[in-house]
């Protein structure tokens, strides 16, 4: 198989969309949105990427999602709900005081979840609309209905918990007992635990008005997204999308494909195994991630089904997909269910090449981008160069004393992606304030630069290179500090919260970008 230059060298920005302005909390798909891909075509970029759009988890991550088929529903935009009339003028009005510059995820979602329960009625009543949703319902029929159903359930037996507690006492006693809290699927009546085609029609007749509601949510935030998919394709600007190799253990993904888990069937479907990093340079004891690791094998013998599904839906919300711990699919780190730390674990081959021989040969080529970052083998290297992927490049990282360190753009292959840092780096003004005076040291001897706008000493290093492509955290445009940072990883709170307000995306950045893109042919 060969995948090579699918990707047209060109430049673009991450940006998340809950990060975009507005006045509702959290940014979402409306008028920011399609402002921020003017901006875009205005600058010549040519690429806009963007983290996970799953739900997010209890730490508000999009990277532990209880399903990697939905959409974030969060993100739908109010303003759009207005012009279809599903809410009135006045629904709008009475928004909380929000922070223009973080998100409040919390107060966000009770203000947006009123609008949505008003909306979902006046849906009910809109004739030209139902047309369109029955025929998303069954075009999406192979993870929708899961999905509705796991939403709902959630909801019903968390409301249950409150006045009885559903878990036996064999599980009360477990070493596990407050390892997951909430309505976790494994704790759930063992009838609809075990999916039982009975208990199945049971619940969906009980909770159908329940069900109807999140599939109208859904509905909703693909019609939305993919308004502006096709509105920035029209601009000529193609979205990188995100996918997490691994998913979260309370999610409608396991619950109802356990087999294709390593889950221990004798102790209520708990992981045998969960996934990680060892320990690093960074991290004495390692990384324990929670989510469960795949049985490959089961996986294989089921053709790929639920992956080829997962891939053919992502390809169609997005047009580059960046597979996050790309590293996984040569070998993965296993961990005992359990585990203080993440040093005991092993490393588990993964499925390899043939994986992506099947995916290509049946989905056809695809444009993907290898995340190939942390202890990366000449196996995982291997595997990126005989697949075609493009790997990634990270300026923060290039600065120590070795010439020879790959994100040195001197030692970049043009089959690569630079980035000055990524959504889990500190921004580039924050990483130059806090470097070493080593590191400090190199940076402006490498360039010939004071170092007095290390953001944009490292855009223009970034642009200058043979990378195909050259993506820039929209906080280093606007060359931000650390309080604007989006993620701290192995911190659970307070992150993914950054926002930025409509006055911060100047004319003065974008002219500096068309100067770079002309420059060096972006």
């Amino acid at each position: 198989m060969s995948i090579k230059n699918l990707i047209s060298r060109g430049a673009g920005v991450l940006l998340h969309p809950t990060s975009l302005y507005g006045n509702f909390g959290i940014g979402d798909f409306g008028n920011a949105c399609f402002e921020f891909i003017d901006f875009l075509s205005a600058a010549k970029q040519k690429f806009w990427q963007i983290l996970p759009l799953n739900p997010i988890d209890d730490s508000n991550s999009p990277y532990q999602s209880c399903s990697v088929f939905a959409g974030n529903d969060l993100l739908i935009s109010p303003e759009i709900l207005l012009k279809k009339k599903y809410i009135s003028e006045s629904d709008l009005k009475n928004h909380p005081d929000f922070d223009s510059r973080k998100v409040d995820y919390q107060k966000a979602r009770e203000f947006k979840s009123n609008l949505f329960l008003a909306a979902y009625e006046n849906f009910k009543k809109d004739k030209n609309a139902q047309t369109k949703f029955l025929d998303f319902n069954k075009k999406n029929k192979s993870w929708l209905d899961d999905y509705a159903l796991f939403s709902a359930l959630r909801k019903y037996f968390l409301e249950q918990r409150q006045n009885k507690d559903l878990r036996d006492k064999k599980f009360e006693q477990s070493v596990l007992k407050n390892y997951y809290d909430g309505a976790v699927w494994n704790t759930w009546p063992e009838e609809i635990l075990m999916r039982d085609k009975k208990a199945i029609i049971k619940y969906q007749k009980k909770l159908a008005n329940e069900m109807n509601y999140y599939k109208f949510l859904q509905f909703e935030f693909f019609e939305q997204w993919m308004a502006i998919k096709k509105y920035a394709n029209e601009k000529n600007i193609e979205i990188i999308g995100d996918l997490p190799i691994f998913t979260a253990y309370n999610s409608c993904d396991v619950w109802a494909n356990k087999n294709l888990f390593k889950l221990d069937k004798n102790n209520y479907y708990l992981p045998k195994f969960i996934a990680g990093v060892p320990p690093d340079d960074f991290t004495a004891e390692g990384q324990l991630w929670g989510n469960p690791v795949y049985d490959w094998e089961e996986n294989k013998n089921q053709n790929y089904e639920w992956w080829l599904n997962r891939i053919k839906n992502i390809f169609q919300m997005v047009d580059i997909v960046r597979i996050d711990h790309f590293r996984g699919f040569e070998s993965y780190w296993e961990v005992a269910f359990g585990a203080k730390n993440a040093i005991n674990g092993s490393w588990i081959k993964g499925p390899g090449k043939n994986f992506f021989d099947f995916i290509n040969k049946k989905l056809g080529n695809l444009k993907i981008i290898a995340e190939d970052l942390g202890i990366i083998t000449d196996d995982v290297r291997n595997l990126k160069n005989d697949c075609g992927f493009p790997g990634m490049r990270v300026l923060q990282f290039a600065f120590d004393y070795d010439n020879k360190n790959e994100h040195l753009p001197h030692n970049f292959c043009v089959n690569s992606i630079v980035y000055t840092g990524t959504h889990d780096n500190d921004t580039s003004f924050g990483w130059y304030k806090s470097a070493s005076e080593k590191t400090k040291d190199k940076f402006r001897r490498y360039m010939n630069v004071s170092g007095e706008d290390p953001a944009w000493d490292l855009i223009r290093l970034a642009y200058s290179s043979v990378a195909v492509c050259a993506i820039i955290p929209i906080q280093d445009l606007m060359s931000l500090d650390s309080f604007d940072r989006m993620n701290v990883p192995g911190t659970a709170f307070d992150n993914w919260k950054f926002r930025f307000t409509c006055n911060m995306m100047t004319d003065e950045i974008k002219n500096k970008l068309i100067y770079l893109c002309d420059l060096f042919n972006r």
